[in-house]
């Protein structure tokens, strides 16, 4: 008797098998802007079905390594990565994926919606990057940051287009160190100092405790200079260099030698992002480059690098929830039980349409964000700005929770083969427990989306946007409607009650809550906003959410019946 061995087809080409992602290119582009773009995104669908596939498959088999001494006891602190994650990082510079927004001719082109195509590319690329999107997200930040204008020009000049070069022979990535073990997300506690030096530079010591992407080339740093005084605003970043190449202090090292003052401590043994080098770094009068005057309160600039990098991780949320249901119903497709495909179950059906939803849903709420992103930093949008200060919270701590619990559900779709490592499915899981974690948690995010609606009048446009959402979905579904008007009140006088006592223990107790109902309330303005623009699937998935979300329904009959229009 033969072995049976279950085939596992792979998905469809991630672009032209996304009918979503099509229809929200062609309503934010127009047909001549999604026309300039489909050359670009095709390619990359292709290496994402090739080439990249099998370099994700390889950086995952082959973490990172720390090699703290040479053959003759000389410290170089050298992280080893595969030959995959290589290939990812070029194939990232290849394709633009940071530099997009940031090329005049993509300007030129599509505007400030070049984050929309940006935001496209992170679709398809991050899913099965190995987690290098997160250096790509690090990069696109520092950039941001790179680009205020109170940055000096020689450190502009000298470090940005490295950034967004789309050259893989000269392009570079960031790291991010900004927490330290004693603080974490408590930056008021931040201990490492920034002194002075005579040549404009700095020299910061400290203790970074949770360093993604180790071996870029360089990183940002947050550090307090000297006699600022105590707190969080006073925090000034800092570029820091990584290797010896890059710092002035290195003379007579090897190029690719850490640069003096920065020692790697150790590599942490994640649960996830296995392939992304991530550690613990000392600084020991590290040179450093002030970005913006480190007299000047500095952590608003930092929130520059931090609003880029929350989005970001909406992106990879949104992408990774798509690509998780893709091969879960590729799967359903070709798996027979009980005499017949598992895709033609009713009760399974119900599960991939549910999950669907929640994948439209967080790819409008990401795919809004990078919208109003482009706004502000192009049109220099005041609306998009007071928008986008709640809306990257909001899309980050929303799509950050679906990202866990549907890759729970995918994980469970393949049976006992999704718990088995080799078959790369559980990664689905580990590798989406970092998004509720890094950039802030939950709580620590429903904080700030709390400082936002009390402090900045940010419940006003969320509140504005939902008003017009009830007249756009009166025509396809009054009881659509019905339900965005009531939610729409509700929130009303939730935000007006907590204006009024910010500090009130329930206020705090239910931040959370109220963040959540704000992100599920504003995905559905969004989707009804597409289906209104003529997008049908984004009408079911609007009436879906409304009803799982702001109703607490279930919606499991509907979503077996309508799963093919869902995905």
């Amino acid at each position: 008797m033969s072995r049976f061995v279950q085939p596992v087809p792979p998905p469809a080409d991630p672009y032209a098998g996304d009918a979503l992602l099509r229809s929200w290119l062609e309503r934010h582009l127009g047909p001549a802007g999604h026309a300039a773009a489909k050359g670009r995104l095709a390619d990359l669908a292709a290496d994402v079905t090739g080439p990249l596939r099998a370099a994700h498959a390889d950086a995952e088999a082959h973490p990172p390594t720390l090699v703290r001494y040479d053959g003759w006891g000389a410290r170089v602190d050298r992280i080893d990565t595969s030959a995959g994650w290589q290939a990812q990082r070029e194939a990232a510079a290849r394709h633009a994926v940071v530099a997009l927004p940031y090329l005049v001719d993509a300007r030129g082109t599509w505007g400030a919606a070049a984050r929309v195509v940006q935001h496209a590319l992170l679709h398809l690329y991050g899913p099965e990057s190995a987690t290098f999107s997160c250096p790509v997200a690090m990069a696109d930040g520092a950039a941001a940051l790179l680009s205020l204008p109170d940055v000096d020009a020689g450190i502009r000049d000298a470090w940005l287009p490295r950034l967004v070069s789309t050259d893989p022979a000269t392009a570079i990535t960031s790291g991010q160190w900004m927490t330290e073990a004693q603080g974490g997300s408590d930056l008021g506690r931040s201990s490492t100092v920034g002194r002075p030096a005579a040549d404009g530079s700095w020299r910061l010591t400290g203790e970074k405790w949770f360093c993604s992407a180790a071996d870029a080339a360089m990183a940002v740093a947050l550090a307090r200079p000297e006699g600022a005084g105590r707190g969080s605003r006073v925090l000034a970043p800092f570029l820091v260099p990584r290797y010896a190449a890059d710092s002035p202090l290195a003379t007579g090292a090897a190029p690719d030698a850490p640069a003096t003052g920065v020692t790697v401590h150790r590599l942490k043994d994640k649960l996830g992002t296995r392939a992304l080098p991530t550690a613990e770094i000392g600084l020991h009068d590290a040179y450093a480059l002030p970005l913006g005057d480190p007299a000047v309160p500095g952590l608003v600039r930092a929130m520059t690098l931090v609003v880029v990098t929350r989005v970001h991780n909406a992106a990879a949320a949104a992408g990774g929830m798509r690509r998780g249901l893709a091969y879960a119903r590729a799967y359903a497709d070709v798996r027979h039980v009980a005499g017949g495909p598992l895709a033609s179950s009713p009760l399974h059906r119900a599960t991939l349409g549910t999950l669907a939803v929640d994948a439209a849903g967080a790819f409008a709420l990401a795919g809004h964000a990078f919208a109003l992103l482009g706004r502000v930093e192009v049109g220099a949008d005041p609306e998009a700005a007071a928008e986008l200060r709640v809306v990257a919270p909001l899309a980050k701590l929303a799509t950050g929770r679906l990202a866990v619990s549907s890759a729970s559900e995918y994980v469970e779709s393949f049976g006992g083969a999704g718990y088995v490592e080799d078959t790369g499915v559980p990664r689905l899981l580990r590798d989406a427990q970092v998004l509720p974690i890094w950039e802030g948690t939950t709580n620590v995010l429903s904080l700030d989306v709390l400082r936002a609606l009390t402090r900045e009048d940010a419940g006003a446009p969320l509140l504005s946007r939902l008003a017009a959402a009830v007249d756009l979905a009166r025509p396809m579904s009054p009881a659509l409607a019905d339900t965005l008007a009531t939610t729409a009140a509700q929130l009303g006088d939730t935000i007006a009650a907590v204006t009024a006592d910010p500090g009130a223990e329930a206020v705090l107790a239910g931040a959370r809550g109220l963040a959540l109902r704000l992100a599920y309330a504003l995905t559905a303005a969004l989707l009804v906003e597409h289906a209104a623009w003529g997008d049908e699937q984004a009408e079911l998935a609007a009436r879906l959410w409304a009803r799982r979300w702001l109703r607490h329904e279930e919606i499991a009959e509907d979503a077996h019946h309508h799963l093919d229009l869902l995905c």
